[in-house]
């Protein structure tokens, strides 16, 4: 039997623990989370840069170019993962991204750059749900709230880094530089080609029987996970102890009864989410730096360090709490937190410490929402169609960060403010919190059908 995607010799491979898939792919999205965030750490270079004249609306374009190939691939490959193959797509991923970040850091002008931009956005679209989708399956169901946020801390750790070497490069070496780091992701690429295994669950739903065993010893993975493994985690509508339906992974199945209802909610929810997070991400270095009333003797890029540092801590408290209330009402009680926290910035706090305390907040209630929503997606959908949902969810939630970053630099190219930037990033916090609402209230009901021990929604 076929081992095209599974890695050499599986079967006859030494025991290795479930978590090195987990620490692999927390690996993809740091360099994910740097490529996302360095945008937004050269930006106020970016502006000063000779011959490139940029306006903050027309950074913010380019900004917004990045998450539009994100909505690109995002869109095309969860599904493409639930055909090919997790690991395949994982890799092809990675390496795109690595490529066109790198190249950015050798752009002559605004529009080269813009366009690398974009199409480096195709490849980090694509990766995120395929990481997902693989790290999901190898963890318990009670604990993917727990495992996709420690997998998703890459994110904002990749954010911090970019921030922290940003801080001394930037004035040494040039935006340049920041870019040009990207290269070492081959590193990466080098690492998963090894040692990343194919998700036994995909193998199985594609007959792979054999294979999917062999991966499943290999990582200590339970039978639970053989006998669930083409089962819904929560139909709405299922009885109790119905067998598992077959279904196609496409869109148009995510997008009919029973999921319609809930795959639309999800991916409303995400936009929301999706447009605080990458808006503060893109543009939080310039309006603080913009702001006398912010310069309370701190570096700019420190104050995008808090809010990736309190992304990390702050959602690990989140996923704590999910595994006791479910990943829908913590993500509701975390995305209010980060309405309260970027709200409260439009009175320009003259305490550095507050400043600091309203941005950790931003951080829980923005990344750590999202990683709660990634979650109660890999919950909600069977294993042949979680990467295909993931996907969609996410996709969709792009057209948030493509929108955002332009907004925002329309904002104050029309000389509204940075308090305009805030009570916008405040008020897509509250509308996440509001929509997340409905989702629970459909999934409710359905988890009397879930098995024991299955996610709460």
């Amino acid at each position: 039997m076929s081992t095209a995607t599974s890695g050499p010799a599986e079967a006859a491979a030494p025991w290795r623990p479930a978590a090195l898939v987990i620490g692999l792919c927390w690996l993809i999205v740091v360099f994910d989370g740097y490529d996302l965030i360095v945008y937004g750490t050269t930006i106020p270079a970016l502006l000063k840069e000779p011959g490139w004249q940029l306006t903050p609306g027309q950074a913010g374009t380019i900004g917004s170019l990045a998450f539009a190939g994100m909505l690109v691939g995002a869109l095309f490959a969860g599904n493409l993962a639930d055909r090919l193959g997790r690991r395949r797509t994982i890799l092809a991923c990675v390496t795109w991204f690595t490529l066109f970040t790198g190249l950015c850091g050798l752009a002559p002008n605004a529009e080269v750059f813009g366009v690398l931009r974009f199409v480096a956005g195709i490849g980090l679209g694509g990766l995120v749900p395929s990481a997902n989708a693989l790290a999901a399956e190898f963890v318990p169901p009670r604990f993917r709230s727990v495992g996709a946020t420690a997998m998703m801390s890459g994110v904002p750790i990749g954010g911090a880094l970019a921030a922290i070497i940003g801080i001394p490069t930037l004035p040494a070496l040039g935006w340049e530089a920041l870019y040009l780091f990207a290269f070492s992701g081959f590193l990466l690429v080098a690492a998963l080609g090894r040692w990343l295994p194919e998700s036994a669950a995909w193998l199985r739903s594609k007959n792979r029987v054999d294979e999917a065993r062999a991966v499943e010893a290999r990582y200590g993975l339970g039978a639970a996970d053989e006998t669930a493994a083409d089962a819904p985690a929560a139909v709405p509508g299922a009885a109790p102890g119905s067998a598992a339906p077959a279904y196609r992974p496409s869109l148009s199945t995510v997008l009919r009864a029973p999921f319609l209802q809930a795959t639309l909610l999800f991916g409303a929810a995400t936009v929301a989410t999706l447009f605080a997070w990458y808006g503060l991400g893109t543009w939080l270095p310039k309006l603080t730096a913009g702001e006398p009333r912010f310069d309370l003797g701190s570096n700019p890029l420190t104050y995008l360090l808090a809010l990736n540092l309190g992304a990390v801590a702050g959602s690990a408290i989140t996923a704590w709490v999910a595994t006791r209330i479910g990943p829908l009402r913590s993500a509701i009680i975390g995305a209010a937190c980060a309405a309260l926290g970027l709200a409260s910035l439009v009175t320009y706090p003259s305490s550095i410490l507050v400043v600091y305390g309203a941005l950790i907040l931003a951080g829980v209630g923005t990344h750590g929402t999202q990683c709660l929503i990634i979650s109660a997606v890999a919950g909600h959908y069977p294993p042949i169609l979680r990467g295909t949902a993931l996907g969609f969810a996410l996709g969709a939630g792009r057209i948030g960060a493509v929108i955002a970053p332009t907004t925002a630099g329309w904002l104050l190219d029309g000389g509204y403010g940075v308090s305009s930037n805030f009570l916008l990033f405040a008020g897509a916090s509250a509308l996440s919190a509001v929509l997340l609402v409905a989702p629970y209230l459909l999934t409710r009901s359905a988890r009397t059908a879930e098995p024991a021990g299955a996610l709460a929604p």
